[in-house]
């Protein structure tokens, strides 16, 4: 812990004036500059707080840091959970932290409505006409949809996004397991702690990827990983395309051992026109929009300044980033 702050702070914030002034109602010595514009590193020497978010000019940012950097700067927070979108050299200033849970809410509804929609695909069963109506019911009395109640659902992560999936599969009656770096317990009721990847995915019906992109985790899921698939596995990807081997998913999804796949990244993003994951039959491709849903941008402002409250009250913060980890 630290020394409470005493002196001035001036802080670049990108988020819009609103988010400005609830910052700046957080003490009188704090000094916002609003700025939508410039790109997050090019006033980083006039202020002592970064507020940024990849949005903020970072696809455009130099392979090397900028002369100078990170000059007066004292604290960046990212507004967004994976720092993988900012060049390394941003790591260098003297604290980092990011906005870790703020879309764990939105994302798990994402992943459940995928896998609703993989057990239980209501559009296709939408009915015009009588004739319709009859021939869909007789389809459905001879082969009923599937409950989520009894499936096994896998997870490859374990933060809040994964905790978040996994109290909501449980509260559906699913068996759920998760996988994570650590081998610290889960300490998540009702959660099975999963001993490697090749033993989840042979086990799981559904597979959902909610981990940090590293050096290590990158094509984590990949053709000798897709060997040992419970055929007719679902994979949800909503953490990054890069976590995948996109060619080995494809061929896993010709040959039948993959059931389906939802992806909401892919790598890159977007892919190129004529990609066949935008139109392969057993592929449900959204744009990165599964954080998208509620109050996050709410909860991005809101998380910032508590971790300010606590960063002037010399406080340790509450999600600072691991540069050796990369999250």
């Amino acid at each position: 812990m630290g020394a409470p702050v005493q002196e001035r702070l001036r802080i670049l914030n990108p988020l819009g004036e609103a988010v400005g002034e609830a910052i700046a109602r957080v003490d009188p010595r704090l000094e916002v500059i609003n700025d939508r514009e410039s790109p997050g590193w090019a006033r980083a020497h006039e202020v002592d707080v970064l507020l940024t978010a990849p949005s903020h000019g970072w696809r455009q940012a130099p392979a090397q840091a900028p002369a100078g950097w990170p000059g007066r700067l004292r604290w960046v927070h990212t507004a967004s959970v994976g720092i993988d979108f900012f060049p390394p050299w941003l790591l260098q200033a003297p604290l980092v932290s990011c906005a870790r849970g703020v879309a764990a809410a939105p994302i798990a509804d994402y992943v459940l409505s995928a896998l609703l929609a993989h057990s239980q695909p209501w559009a296709e069963r939408r009915v015009d006409s009588p004739e319709a109506w009859r021939r869909v019911f007789e389809q459905t009395e001879a082969a009923p949809l599937r409950l989520l109640a009894g499936q096994h659902l896998g997870l490859v992560g374990f933060g809040a996004i994964g905790r978040a999936v996994a109290r909501r599969a449980l509260a559906f009656g699913m068996q759920v397991s998760a996988l994570r770096r650590s081998a610290a317990p889960l300490d998540e009721p009702g959660v099975a702690q999963a001993r490697s990847l090749p033993e989840l995915l042979s086990q799981v019906d559904h597979l959902v990827l909610a981990l940090p992109i590293t050096a290590e985790s990158r094509h984590v899921i990949n053709a000798e990983a897709l060997a040992h698939a419970r055929p007719g596995l679902h994979l949800v990807n909503i953490a990054r395309g890069a976590l995948v081997d996109q060619a080995a998913l494809l061929q896993a999804l010709d040959s039948g051992r993959l059931g389906a796949a939802t992806l909401d990244v892919t790598d890159p993003e977007p892919l190129p026109a004529g990609h066949p994951l935008y139109t392969h039959p057993k592929v449900r491709l959204t744009p990165h929009i599964s954080w998208a849903a509620g109050e996050v941008r709410h909860a991005t402002s809101d998380k910032f300044i508590a971790e300010l409250r606590r960063y002037l009250r010399g406080e340790p913060l509450a999600d600072p980033v691991d540069a050796r980890r990369g999250y």
